[in-house]
Order: C-alpha cells, then sequence, then structure tokens
C-alpha cells in the first residue's frame, strides 16, 4: 500500500541488487585492497571472525555465506586500504593547506603511520616517537586542571579499550566522559529510561521472527543499517506489515532485492516492504502518534460496546503500568484537525494505520534519529512508547522497542563505563577494585563540552577516535574557539578535519584498525563489543597491520595512562596492555551479572546476552512500573512555523558512514555528485521562485542573532513534504545552534533546524 512517484523528483529503484554490489565494488578498486580483504569479509560478522567497524546491528546465531552489507564492507575496505598518509605526506604539507581541502579528499590520503606532533614554528605535522608523544600528552595534562579536560569517545572502540579509558579517566580526576551517542541517541538514553527503565531497546533479534506489525520511525535501514533489511524482508513474506513514518521516502523501506538470493538478483522482482509509508512533516511524530492511539481508544470504545474482546491489554495496564487515566484524557481530548495539521498527515491515513496496529498480536516499534534529534525528541519516545504499551507490546516474544544504534560498539562503551553520569557507573566497586577515589560530580556532555570549549573552562580535548569537530553544532563559531585549548590529542586510523583543527599542543596517534592484528606480549588479541540488542561478541583481527609501528588502541590509552598518573599497585597498564583477557576479567568483576564468565562466553555464537530488566517486564523506574506520559507539545520541534522559514533535516547519503564519506554517489534517492545540494519539493520551488539547478544559501532563523549561512547549495528537486528542506550531514551543522537541543538529553536537534533560503 505505497503510493507511486514522480521519479524526475523520486528515486524508486530498490535497495540491496547490483547497485550495492558495484558500490562494494567501487570502494575495493579505489582502496587498492589486497585478495586477502576477501578473508576479512567471508569471516565478517561470524563467530570466532571479525566484528563489523560500521554499525551495531546484530550478529545471526546462523550466519549468511556472505555476512555483510554495502555499507560494512565499505568499512572494511576503508579500514585495509593501501593508501598510506606518512609523516612524508605532513612535511609537503601545512595545516592550513589541508584546512582547505575537502573531508572526502582528507581521509583518502589512507592510514596514518606514525605518531605526529603539531609544531607551530611550521604549521605542520612532524613524526615524533610513542615515548615523546605519551611524555608529551603527560606533561600537559599534569598542567592542567583535570576537571578542565574531556575525554571523548567515538563509539568504535572495543569494551577493553573502553574500560580502559573510562577508568584512566577517573584516576585523571572527571567524569567528562561524552561519547557519540550524546550527538544521536541520547534521548533513547533518557528517553527510554524514565518510562520503562531501561537506556536501550527492549527486542533482541529473534523478535522479528515473530512480529506481527512493525512501526517504523525515522530510521534509513538502506543506507544505515543495511543488514536489517534481511530481517524486515522476511518479515514482510511471513506477512508482516510495516508501516513507516518519515518525511523522506528512503527506498530501504519502500523494496528491496536481496543480493543473496539469485532469482531476485537475475528476475529484478523487488520485495515490497511498506504496507504505508507517511511522510510526516519534520517534528510531526508526537501529533502522529497521539492520533494513532486516539484511534485505539476508539477501537477498544467500540470492542467493548459490541460486546467483543477489548483491544486495550489492561491486565497488563494494571499490572505494569502507572499514569494510564492521564494518558487516556490528553489523548482523547486532543483533536484530529490539530493532529492533521501539526503532523502533516490525513485522518484516514492515521486510522488505517492503527487498525494496523489494533489487528497485529505482537509490534515492534523501531526507531532512529528522526524521533531522537528533535528538542522535543524524548517527549517522542514516550508517546511510541506509550503506543506499545496500550496493547502490552514490550516485555514478550515480537514485541518491543529497537532503537537503531549507529557506530558498532557505541551502546558497548555506555555499558562498560564511558558516561558522564556517575549514577552510571559502580564508582564504590571502582574504588575497592582499584584503591583510588572516583570523583562524583557529573562530567560533561558533548554539548557542555562544547560550551566549555567556547567560555575558555575546558582546556584539553582527548579523543578516542571520531571526527568531532566536524560532527557538532555551531562548527563556525565552535572552530575558532576550539584552536584556544591546551591540549588536543586524537586517536585516529585515518586524517579527518577534527585533526587540523588543534590546541597550541597537538598529537595525532595513529591506531590499528578492527581487522588487523593485535599482537601484544601474551600473543595475539581479541576485542568485543556489543550491538543494538544487548549482545556481546569477540572479534579476532588477521590482517597484517598497516605498519610495523602501529598501536593499538588500548596500547595508547595505557601508555598514556601510564605516562600521566602516579605508579600504583593496583594499576598494571603495562600487565593490561599485554594480555586483554585480564581486562575482560576486571570488567567481568565491575559488572559481575552482564559479565559473569565474559572470556569463556565471548565466541557464542549469536553472541552472549547480557539481559535488559524490561525485556524482562522489570521495570527500574521511580514508579516500579512502565510509566504512560503526557506531551506537553504536538510538534518535536523547538521552533515552530514562521512566513518564509523553512525545517532542515540533515541526512547522510548512501556513500556514507556518519562523517566519512567514501564517494559522492547517493544511489538509493537517485542523486550522483556534489553534496553540496539543497533537497525541496517542486511546489515549494515555485512557491519560493527557484528553478532547478539555482544556487542559493541557507541562512539560520534561530532567533538569537547569530549568523549562520552555508553558501552555495544548488537546489534539487526532491520529494519532502511541505516545508521541509533536505541537505547533507555534516556539511549542514554550520546551521544548527548549539542550544537548539533535545530538552532532556541535549541531543543536537538536527531533524527540524530552522532556516530560510537566501538568493
Amino acid at each position: 500500500m505505497t503510493d507511486q512517484h514522480d521519479e524526475s523528483i523520486q528515486h524508486e529503484g530498490p535497495a540491496g541488487g547490483w547497485g550495492s554490489l558495484k558500490g562494494i565494488g567501487d570502494v575495493f578498486a579505489r582502496e587498492l585492497s589486497t585478495p586477502a580483504v576477501l578473508e576479512t569479509l567471508m569471516r565478517q560478522n561470524k563467530a570466532g571472525g571479525y566484528m563489523c567497524s560500521s554499525c551495531a546491528w546484530g550478529k545471526p546465531t546462523h550466519p549468511h555465506a556472505f555476512e555483510f552489507c554495502e555499507n560494512g564492507a565499505k568499512a572494511t575496505l576503508w579500514d585495509l586500504t593501501r593508501d598510506r598518509c606518512t609523516p612524508e605526506f605532513f612535511a609537503e604539507h601545512t595545516v592550513t593547506e589541508l584546512l582547505g581541502w575537502s573531508d572526502y579528499d582528507l581521509e583518502m590520503q589512507g592510514r596514518l603511520t606514525a605518531p605526529l606532533r603539531y609544531d607551530p614554528a611550521t604549521d605542520r605535522y612532524v613524526a615524533c616517537s610513542w615515548e615523546e608523544a605519551f611524555t608529551g600528552i603527560a606533561r600537559e595534562l599534569n598542567a592542567l586542571d583535570p576537571k578542565s579536560v574531556v575525554f571523548y569517545a567515538s563509539g568504535k572502540a572495543s569494551l577493553e579499550t573502553s574500560y580502559l579509558y573510562g577508568l584512566f579517566a577517573r584516576m585523571y580526576g572527571n567524569n567528562n566522559l561524552p561519547d557519540s551517542s550524546n550527538m544521536c541517541h541520547e534521548t533513547t538514553s533518557v528517553g527510554l529510561k524514565k518510562v520503562i527503565g531501561s537506556p536501550v531497546g527492549t527486542c533482541v533479534m529473534e523478535d522479528f521472527e515473530h512480529c506481527d506489525a512493525i512501526f517504523y520511525f525515522g530510521q534509513n535501514p538502506g543506507t544505515n543499517s543495511p543488514r536489517f533489511l534481511h530481517p524486515l524482508q522476511a518479515a514482510v513474506k511471513r506477512g508482516c506489515r510495516i508501516i513507516v513514518f518519515n518525511p523522506v521516502r528512503e527506498q530501504g523501506l519502500v523494496r528491496f532485492i536481496n543480493p543473496q538470493n539469485p532469482l531476485q538478483m537475475l528476475t529484478g522482482d523487488a520485495t515490497e516492504l511498506a504496507h504505508m509509508y507517511l511522510q510526516v512533516k519534520p517534528g510531526g511524530d508526537i501529533a502522529a502518534l497521539t492520533g494513532l492511539c486516539k484511534r485505539v481508544l476508539e477501537a477498544d470504545d467500540a470492542a467493548r460496546a459490541a460486546g467483543q474482546v477489548d483491544v486495550l491489554d489492561r491486565d497488563f495496564i494494571k499490572q505494569h503500568t502507572h499514569g494510564f487515566e492521564a494518558f487516556v484524557e490528553t489523548a482523547r481530548y486532543t483533536g484530529w484537525d490539530e493532529i492533521e495539521r501539526v503532523s502533516g498527515l490525513a485522518r484516514a491515513d492515521l486510522e488505517a494505520a492503527a487498525d494496523v496496529y489494533v489487528e497485529a498480536k505482537n509490534v515492534i516499534g523501531v526507531y532512529g534519529m528522526g524521533l531522537t534529534q528533535h528538542v522535543h525528541g524524548s517527549q517522542s519516545i514516550g508517546m511510541l512508547v506509550n503506543l506499545m504499551l496500550m496493547r502490552g507490546n514490550i516485555g514478550r516474544p515480537g514485541a518491543g522497542m529497537s532503537p537503531v544504534r549507529g557506530h558498532s560498539n557505541v551502546q558497548g562503551q555506555r555499558t562498560v563505563g564511558i558516561s558522564e553520569k556517575p549514577e552510571l557507573v559502580p564508582l564504590d566497586k571502582l574504588a575497592a577494585m582499584f584503591d583510588f577515589e572516583p570523583p562524583r560530580e557529573k562530567g560533561l556532555t558533548t554539548v557542555d563540552a562544547c560550551e566549555g570549549i567556547r567560555n575558555g573552562t575546558v582546556k584539553g580535548f582527548v579523543s578516542l577516535g571520531g571526527n568531532f569537530v566536524r560532527a557538532i553544532p555551531d562548527r563556525d563559531v565552535m572552530e575558532p574557539a576550539w584552536r584556544e585549548q591546551a591540549l588536543t590529542v586524537y586517536i585516529a586510523t585515518r586524517l579527518n578535519r577534527s585533526h587540523l583543527v588543534h590546541g597550541r599542543a597537538s598529537y595525532l596517534l595513529p591506531c590499528l584498525v578492527r581487522a588487523e592484528e593485535d599482537m601484544q606480549a601474551s600473543g595475539p588479541q581479541s576485542v568485543s563489543i556489543e550491538d543494538s540488542f544487548s549482545h556481546i561478541y569477540g572479534s579476532i583481527g588477521k590482517r597484517k597491520p598497516a605498519d610495523e609501528g602501529l598501536l593499538s588502541e588500548l596500547a595508547i590509552v595505557a601508555g598514556i595512562a601510564k605516562a600521566t598518573l602516579p605508579a600504583h599497585p593496583k594499576w598494571r597498564w603495562d600487565e593490561w596492555t599485554a594480555d586483554y583477557g585480564i581486562v575482560r576479567d576486571l570488567i567481568a568483576e565491575t559488572y559481575p551479572h552482564d559479565f559473569h564468565d565474559f572470556n569463556a562466553r565471548m565466541f557464542q555464537p549469536g553472541g552472549f546476552y547480557r539481559g535488559n530488566p524490561a525485556h524482562e517486564r522489570i521495570w527500574k523506574t521511580d514508579s516500579g512500573k512502565a510509566e504512560f506520559t503526557n506531551p506537553t507539545v504536538m510538534s518535536a520541534l523547538g521552533i515552530g512555523d514562521a512566513p518564509g522559514r523553512y525545517h532542515l533535516i540533515t541526512m547522510r547519503s548512501n556513500d556514507q558512514f556518519n562523517t566519512t564519506i567514501y564517494g559522492h554517489s547517493d544511489r538509493l534517492r537517485g542523486l550522483e555528485g556534489s553534496r553540496e545540494i539543497l533537497l525541496i519539493n517542486p511546489a515549494e520551488m515555485e512557491r519560493a521562485g527557484l528553478k532547478e539547478g539555482d544556487v542559493v544559501s541557507l541562512v539560520g532563523d534561530a532567533g538569537d542573532d547569530v549568523v549562520r549561512e552555508v553558501k552555495g547549495l544548488t537546489v534539487t528537486p526532491f520529494n519532502l513534504p511541505d516545508g521541509c528542506l533536505g541537505g547533507y550531514y555534516p556539511e549542514m551543522n554550520a546551521l544548527v545552534p548549539l542550544w537548539y537541543h533535545d530538552e532532556a538529553s541535549k541531543t543536537p536537534a538536527s531533524k527540524g533546524v530552522p532556516v530560510r533560503i537566501r538568493r
């Protein structure tokens, strides 16, 4: 039940198929990958193999022959490139010159091979020894107030590295441990925890084998998590109905050709995925969900009046929930006119979608940053939970909440202590194990850290992976302030723009990738990660390192810690570096419920499940029950409509993972070439007097008198709701105010940015 659209503004080709194979082949050829990389791909996401460094989707107990997707393969090929970015490259180019290069061109230089320090006299990064780097960083850190230093993690480092990184920061003296989830799914960590007591999703992979309907909000599997397309396809084939809410009609949720199905590949006969595809306005999800809930209540009224079985699961509501009556009053009171106006959807469509929910025995709620990256994103999550609770669709097979996470270990890093919230970390246990007094003050989130950099209270920044300066809001405001820091330290595999926006002292430290062999004193090492379903997997790299002088992320963290902190008999950095199994024992001791027998279980097929109380209908909330909540607003936008104002949604292309740009093909949207484009529907183009190919600027319209502008955007017709514009992340980050974030979690509100078009 998906509508057809004008191909001139909406690409209708399928996800997967020959296009995905071509995308992989293009990167394989460009990266000059060795034939040995094929062995890595064959081991990817399989028990005893290598765990993908791209997204956090689960790894099945019974994997496909090829258990990798287009973007997972691109990530592996990107990591195992033959290109090298050596000290000689930096001798030829000043930092100022490199700042003029594109993100793509910077990363295309290949793998970093040697530790580097910034030399202000020549404006270049110059080679240094590891000892020089560690002692130099330690000297700078020990000259700073520990509260003025931030320890950021990108979400990619292993559980072992992350545990030691958090331990190092606390031994140094702070809880300033923001990570990439602060910019995407912190709204989940806060919003879900408030209403069901769990900061992560409640589903496991097997639930997708038993659901009858999937309500899917603001996430694009075709680009961000393509392996998810396989269980979605299987669900549809057995009769499950997928109802999609997204301003952008993403082909990954419309139709799919399975590259591992020879018949589909030969015939081109795609599987139609979405039963209904509703292009909700940016920020309109609260209203849409209110409409769904309103219709469910009406269906229950009708069933009871007719003497039929209740639609609502009243036994579940009575035993397991709190606040139902107040929620019902709000849902009944809210009028359809307001729901239609704010959501941009017709009442009839919302009623039809709600009827699918009513008819389904088991329902899963899936969502991504289309819900989380709004000023009232936490309320959007609360409304989706309300819908699930009405029929007991949390905490039983085939049902639950399933947020789709980004980086491969972003959830796991939180699990083992990368958190600015001291109440989420067993500090008393750490104090007893390591004989120190951990700081108890709340640390800095990403937004807090940026504010501290702007006002001068943050003076040092250590980055475990990532491209932080490029990923954050208010880029044009942040970059000048960033350079005033005393120290910046970047642990990385490739050169990116953040490395060029540096403090007065700066170090660029290259590390192994997960697919490479990590040889330490006790022999080859394995690492572990956690997926979106709270399952833990071991990973073994076997490829020859890009350079014999590279260190692992764990060895670099331990090296800095050892050089910075005083000697202590319980702080065994050399021993922990020599054998990561000892670190896993420490994790198991710190978190015995989740990680008991860690070393013995880590290569279990399908991973081992660390558990989730909400999955068992144990609610760790203030009331001890799952909470129905009442939205205070119908729109998740922080700044509403006004004449001449549009709301911008930032998007990733098909040739991209987070800030990493693999190429310039956005195949699934029918877009090729430049990323400097502005997507807008034809009706809005006509009203604004614009023509395809016009070059315009976007200017911020947040009302705070700060000039924010992105120039040189080519007007491109595209299928979007009225009042909505689309543009690529991270290029559009300069338009997002730092203060424009989810009220509860401080996640940047990048899916509803107020802007105007300037010709």
